[in-house]
């Protein structure tokens, strides 16, 4: 799996459209996968997006 969050990176973001055009852009780059929003005494303090990769299974008799 790949973990995009990038706890070592800072990003301003103020506003309400602020952070939810952040949310709008991880979940438009996502294919599979889960963003999750993390709130803090009523603001929203950090954007989580950990991708998944899925992996085509082998057909019956031909593993």
């Amino acid at each position: 799996m790949n973990n995009q969050s990038t706890p070592n990176r800072s990003t301003s973001v103020d506003s309400a459209e602020d952070w939810l055009a952040v949310v709008k852009q991880k979940v438009s780059a996502l294919r599979f996968g889960v963003v999750q929003v993390v709130v803090h005494e009523g603001r929203v303090v950090q954007i989580e997006c950990t991708e998944k990769v899925r992996l085509d299974r082998p057909e019956r008799g031909h593993e």
